[in-house]
């Protein structure tokens, strides 16, 4: 049985683990020359309920990632505003240790290759065209190819291409998979007919900064700057795709967190205004390059789907990730990744899809997200373990535990130990 996995995110990275480890044969490919897009400039885990998520993804078998970002990082158990016992790994080593990882499992993976077209036969997918005019089979196809750019949206919802991560203007815009085979998406909006959220930090070249803000960073992890008084922007934490980081606190202050290099905590800042701060006098973006106006613009590419990951109106596509609703975060990217990556194999097979209960978080959310998507209101906002809505949920339904026995023990009750694991093939 042979899954094609269309995106290399964490999602796409996740989803491929499940389905390798369901006894798949397993093909990634990916349109940049490196793997993890977004997660090559995050480097945040665990904190607040991804804590309780990642937990709940080790007992219930999917913790490979969990484990490759808990070995890269390079600080834990960091406190900012809004946000407990953060874990920050590296953004400079974990493409190259992911990249071996899935190798290893022997998931073949096809990097600067773009698909650009389908094959359809009734509500199934037959194949796949390449943008070189090749053509591929497999049975189940599985997308995470995001809902950022191309540079075009950029232009339209934001301030331009910032020439971020995705590199769009080198490896080509990306193509909706699930659009191509017919289906409608559906966009998040960040207010009123304003489509799409302005993803939420940026890096900058640790090696810029003054020398106790760089000794500051590497020790603690964490340098908290007083913006100057005629410089806070309070409206611009509208604007932000990460609801959980839309506090007060990150209008009137910078925060940088070390995760190799400097991560600043808002969407843009002009670079004229970053160096009125002292320590940045000398600050230069490297993500993105155009950090000082503005940033990539998100969610323009959602795909309608079940809980368990299977994309609306077609009988062998899966879905994960920002492709799949609302979500914010590597965590949610790559439990979403997972479920679908699994579920391409029970679907294959003619088994009852997994949907996993509302008991964990993991699976809540999924739900959850899934509701809110139906609603004018529900587009409007962003589902994170790490904070905001969705959070808030997570302590209200006794969701959020740092106990892992707990965590277990619940995973155990619900006869879930190891699913992720075991080979249907």
């Amino acid at each position: 049985m042979k899954v094609i996995v269309i995106g290399g995110g964490w999602s796409g990275c996740s989803a491929a683990i499940a389905a390798k480890k369901a006894g798949a044969t397993v093909v990634l490919y990916e349109k940049t020359d490196m793997l993890l897009g977004l997660g090559n400039v995050g480097g945040i885990m665990r904190n607040n309920g991804r804590y309780t998520a990642s937990e709940e993804m080790i007992a219930l078998g999917a913790g490979d990632l969990i484990h490759l970002t808990d070995g890269n990082s390079r600080h834990k158990n960091i406190d900012f505003p809004g946000h407990k016992h953060a874990w920050l790994y590296d953004v400079n080593k974990i493409e190259p240790a992911v990249l071996k990882y899935l190798k290893a499992m022997d998931i073949e993976i096809n990097l600067i290759t773009r698909i650009v077209d389908v094959e359809k036969e009734g509500n199934r997918i037959k194949g796949i065209y390449l943008s070189d005019g090749e053509y591929v089979q497999a049975d189940v196809f599985i997308e995470t190819t995001g809902s950022t750019g191309p540079m075009g949206n950029c232009l339209k919802y934001g301030n331009g291409c910032s020439m971020c991560i995705l590199r769009c203007p080198a490896f080509g815009p990306r193509v909706s998979i699930s659009y191509r085979a017919g289906i409608e998406d559906l966009k998040g909006e960040r207010e009123e007919d304003v489509y799409g959220a302005i993803s939420g930090s940026c890096k900058l070249a640790k090696d810029s900064l003054a020398e106790d803000v760089i000794k500051q960073l590497d020790e603690t992890g964490l340098v908290i700057l007083k913006v100057p008084e005629e410089d806070i922007n309070l409206d611009k934490l509208k604007l932000k795709v990460c609801q959980q980081y839309a506090l007060k606190e990150f209008a009137e202050n910078i925060i940088l967190l070390d995760t190799g290099h400097a991560k600043l905590m808002t969407s843009y800042y002009p670079l004229e205004k970053l160096r009125k701060i002292k320590g940045l006098e000398n600050a230069k973006y490297i993500d993105p390059y155009a950090g000082g106006k503005g940033n990539s613009i998100r969610y323009l590419s959602v795909a309608p789907r079940t809980n368990s990951m299977k994309v609306v109106g077609l009988d062998n596509l899966f879905c994960a990730g920002e492709k799949a609703g609302l979500f914010v975060g590597h965590t949610e990217a790559i439990i979403t990744g997972a479920l679908a990556g699994h579920n391409a194999i029970r679907n294959y097979l003619g088994m009852p899809l997994l949907i996993l209960p509302r008991a964990l978080a993991v699976g809540d959310i999924i739900a959850y997200a899934n509701e809110k998507i139906n609603s004018k209101e529900g587009r409007t906002n962003r589902y994170t373990f790490a904070g905001a809505e969705y959070f808030n949920r997570m302590v209200e339904m006794g969701l959020y535990t740092l106990d892992i026995d707990k965590i277990k023990g619940k995973v155990e009750k619900l006869n879930l130990t190891n699913i992720f694991s075991e080979k249907l093939i």
